[in-house]
């Protein structure tokens, strides 16, 4: 029998994967077998103090530094092999990642996705096929990942909300967008003279609240001009938790249920087309709200970008 004996083998360095929204930086450092180490999240609000405008560039380089003082969680990672980026959020977004990154691991490898023809068993239908968004190409090729063979409808409820049919083959036939739920609020208080601005922060908690909650939270709009008796007080009948009895939670509320009927349509009309069952996919930071009003069965998966660019680096 032989003395020796092999060494064992290295593993090899993690990927650092980042997911740059229009509204948040999402991050996570996952081992070659797929497995995660360490992940994190940053509002573009806390990198460069303007959320409503994280593309701009006259801002860059506060940003920059801010950004690299957001991510000091990073200085405690193991060293990436490489960096894998899908970015929505324009230039001043991504030059400050690479402030972030260059901060923390001077010269590390990276690669800013773009979709393709084809990648991962997921074939690309659009017209143009680089003209996806990278953050649905990656979604996608995580939901099939997640989902194999089986027909899709993939709904992510970010700053817009993005649809896709997704084939059990991994055929993306198409998709659709629509402003989101934050974005649809906020559209009808910066275009209206009396409706309130409401963002997601102040619009969380007020859908699917009973009547008696609503009497009990509403105020002064709850008030009836008849004796100033409340709406309970005066008997009136509960009309479904959906029917508000005060603006904002009408706001919020109305452009919930937008969003659902826009995702059961769209669910139902695909099963028609396809006649078979499509499983929905669910994820975004609006998931919660909107899925509240859904009435149709849904999966909820929230890293399908993350999953998808940690695919696209293993097989690159």
């Amino acid at each position: 029998m032989s003395g020796t004996s092999s060494a064992p083998r290295a593993c090899p360095p993690p990927y650092l994967l980042i997911d740059a929204g229009n509204s948040r930086i999402k991050w996570a450092l996952v081992a070659a077998d797929g497995s995660r180490l360490h992940a994190g999240a940053s509002n573009h609000d806390s990198a460069s103090g303007n959320a409503a405008s994280p593309a701009d560039p006259a801002s860059a380089p506060a940003a920059n530094a801010a950004t690299a003082r957001d991510f000091a969680d990073w200085s405690a990672l193991p060293t990436p092999g490489s960096a894998w980026i899908s970015n929505v959020a324009g230039v001043a977004v991504a030059q400050r990642i690479d402030a972030a990154l260059d901060a923390h691991w001077p010269g590390l490898s990276r690669t800013v996705i773009r979709s393709a023809r084809q990648q991962c068993g997921v074939t690309n239908g659009y017209t143009t096929p680089d003209a996806l968004g990278s953050d649905r190409w990656a979604g996608m090729i995580g939901a099939r990942a997640a989902f194999p063979d089986e027909p899709l409808l993939i709904a992510t409820f970010g700053t817009a909300t993005t649809l896709e049919a997704l084939r059990a083959d991994g055929t993306f036939v198409g998709g659709l967008i629509a402003p989101g739920w934050t974005l649809m609020m906020r559209s009808l208080g910066e275009h209206t003279a009396q409706l309130p601005v409401l963002d997601a922060h102040n619009a969380r908690g007020l859908i699917g609240t009973t009547r008696d909650e609503q009497n009990a939270g509403a105020g002064a709009e709850a008030v009836l001009a008849a004796g100033g008796a409340t709406a309970s007080s005066a008997g009136s009948p509960a009309s479904g938790p959906f029917f508000a009895i005060d603006t904002k939670r009408s706001i919020s509320a109305g452009c919930a249920l937008a969003q659902a009927g826009l995702i059961e349509r769209a669910w139902a009309d695909l099963q028609d087309a396809w006649k078979m069952p499509v499983r929905l996919v669910v994820s975004g930071g609006a998931a919660a709200e909107v899925t509240a009003a859904l009435k149709v069965p849904h999966t909820r998966h929230d890293a399908l970008v993350l999953a998808g660019l940690a695919l696209i680096a293993k097989q690159s």
